[in-house]
């Protein structure tokens, strides 16, 4: 058998190389390349090998954690047909990286993250950045990485390389098991040489299945759509990601089953679809949670039912109401006591159709569907020009980001107050034209996020909407934007401190404490003193991009214009009145409210949550 000596570091980088996917006939590579920092634990390794074979391509970050993020959000925006890796050297490199393991995990993104290990030959330890354990020398802080990872491995040999790659990518490249993959690289190995076979190093073709349901269920869940009157699509990222909105559309003008989005799942349909009656949930529309609350039969596509997506199990309120749950995962199949179509969506939706030739909702449900997304319509209108006097609302900032955005340009936000309001209220396009970070809600995400969507198809503006306080934990990825020529646009709310959580922490009873900035009074000892003063502008632009500031929707709307003509990343600033918010719609979020207090105001909320916990329901 033909080998080739080389590191066990210059081996990775050449199986990664050479890794490809298929899905629908169509093949490219999987790996864009290599994201991350250097330290002792990897420059040596993954450094010298990323140096000697520059065709691979190596992206410097300013923070690992972002690094992570910027992956992820490559992923998404690639509906998980491309990937990066992510190196870090060992210590607090590699551990900066666990909250993005995380995301990928929960959002099920691969991600490939390397980071540098201990020695494993052990006798220089304790090496810097060790954590030592009495108990076991075989341990250390990338052992953390094992509950956020779908799979884990630490190559302490340079030739378990050849039996753990290929478990890596059948990880990486599966549509139920995707997630963070972690390799723990000790230090020492990656830099030893071995005769690794040529096989491990030719072009490799890994088949994304579109999986089929078994026609026994199929047969049951079309028994079950027929007898229903009211029946409800809850789509949910498993749309996007089977590249299924086209079958999705066609699927609902055929019967007329309205279509409501989960976080994920939004933009599965075009906003102006008949059928679809926007988001769902704890951050839904009032069509989608009107039409919830009576449905008697939920198909869910896609979805894995968050919190946010059921109401905290208050959404489904039908005594007799029954599930369809199309899913690759199996775990997500039966969730709810669904008939489960264990199947990629596209397939499951294409025989679904050709199961049901003259079913169609009735007339009346039909109607009701027709009024109530007329009426939403305008209360968006409304919300987009609410004239505010003084500093604008935020709903109108998302409008005029929306009149300026163009069909296919991509908003992208994560965590605050703005992934509510822009579930309820961004009139998506095109799919993937919203791409959330939902199942983590990772504040920091934004900014690589969207550097990774951008990668992902340049020819589409990135929009980022984040707050003042998303801003503040990670602006430094904006110097890689602008090393890398990667242009997006960041609108920059500031109202002064954690605004959603301060929302909740009224209606809580809590008065907001702790979430507002401010300066901490000599007074009272607390931070009720005045607002501190950040310039956001000038943060920007000493960070290398373009920075506007908006003190008026008109001025918003000139910025927005200037900076999609301007040549790199650009951030506008506008500061918004955080006492108009966009109304909830008939639902609600179970956050526990404390039981016993000396506050009247947690008492009084306290009570009402008792209340509201009574429609929380089990759906067996």
């Amino acid at each position: 058998m033909a080998t080739r000596r080389v590191t066990m570091a210059q081996a990775l980088l050449s199986f990664l190389k050479n890794q490809y996917v298929e899905r629908d006939g169509q093949q490219h590579a999987f790996f864009a390349g290599v994201l991350g920092i250097f330290g002792h634990g990897n420059v040596a390794g993954i450094g010298q090998a990323l140096q000697q074979d520059p065709g691979f391509p190596y992206i410097p970050v300013r923070n690992e954690q972002s690094g992570v993020h910027l992956a992820a959000g490559y992923a998404k925006a690639s509906n998980r047909l491309r990937a990066f890796a992510c190196t870090s050297s060992i210590g607090p490199g590699a551990t900066n990286m666990i909250t993005g393991a995380a995301l990928a995990t929960i959002n099920r993104l691969p991600v490939l993250l390397l980071p540098g290990d201990i020695f494993a030959r052990r006798n220089v330890a304790p090496v810097l950045q060790q954590l030592e354990s009495p108990s076991t020398q075989d341990i250390g802080v990338n052992d953390c990485f094992k509950p956020v990872s779908r799979y884990w491995d630490r190559i302490y040999r340079p030739e378990q390389l050849i039996t753990s790659l290929p478990e890596a990518m059948r990880v990486l490249t599966s549509p139920s098991d995707c997630g963070a993959v972690t390799l723990a690289l000790p230090q020492d190995v990656q830099a030893e040489a071995y005769d690794y076979p040529e096989e491990l190093f030719r072009k490799r073709v890994w088949l994304i299945r579109r999986g089929q349901p078994d026609q026994l269920s199929l047969e049951r869940a079309v028994a079950a759509i027929r007898a229903s009157r009211k029946p409800l699509i809850v789509a949910g990222g498993g749309v996007l990601m089977s590249e299924a909105s086209q079958a999705l559309a066609e699927f609902a003008a055929q019967t007329g089953i309205a279509v409501a989005e989960t976080q994920a799942g939004k933009g599965s349909l075009a906003y102006d679809h008949p059928q679809c009656v926007g988001a769902i949930g704890a951050t839904g529309t009032l069509p989608a949670n009107r039409l919830a609350h009576d449905a008697d039969l939920v198909i869910g596509i896609g979805t894995r039912y968050s919190d946010f997506t059921s109401a905290s199990m208050t959404a489904f309120q039908n005594p007799a109401v029954r599930f369809v749950n199309i899913n690759t995962a199996e775990f997500d199949a039966y969730k709810v006591s669904a008939i489960p179509l264990v199947a990629d969506a596209r397939v499951a939706l294409q025989q679904l159709a050709a199961a049901l030739p003259g079913y169609r909702v009735g007339t009346d449900y039909a109607a009701q569907t027709a009024g109530l997304k007329e009426k939403w319509e305008a209360e968006v209108d409304r919300l987009f020009h609410l004239n505010n006097p003084g500093r604008p609302a935020q709903s109108e900032v998302i409008g005029a980001l929306w009149e300026a955005a163009g069909p296919r340009d991509v908003l992208l936000s994560a965590a605050g107050s703005h992934p509510g309001d822009l579930h309820k209220l961004w009139r998506t396009r095109t799919p993937n034209g919203y791409h959330m970070e939902y199942g983590y809600s990772c504040m920091s995400y934004e900014i690589p996020g969207a550097m990774g969507a951008k990668l992902a198809d340049p020819t589409r503006e990135v929009y980022v909407f984040l707050g003042d306080g998303t801003y503040l934990m990670m602006p430094t990825e904006i110097v890689t934007s602008v090393q890398e020529g990667i242009k997006i646009i960041i609108v920059l709310v500031d109202n002064h401190g954690f605004a959603s959580i301060g929302g909740l922490s009224r209606s809580l009873g809590q008065g907001g404490f702790g979430t507002s900035y401010r300066l901490r009074s000599k007074e009272s000892g607390q931070l009720d003193g005045d607002c501190l003063t950040v310039d956001y502008v000038a943060n920007a632009r000493s960070l290398g991009a373009h920075a506007l500031r908006a003190s008026t929707l008109g001025e918003l709307r000139e910025a927005l214009q200037k900076a999609r003509t301007l040549d790199r990343t650009t951030v506008i600033v506008v500061e918004t009145d955080p006492s108009v918010t966009v109304p909830g719609y008939e639902s609600w979020w179970d956050v526990a409210v404390a039981e016993v207090s000396t506050m009247a105001s947690v008492q009084e909320s306290r009570a009402r949550y008792e209340v509201a916990r009574k429609n929380e329901r089990y759906h067996l």
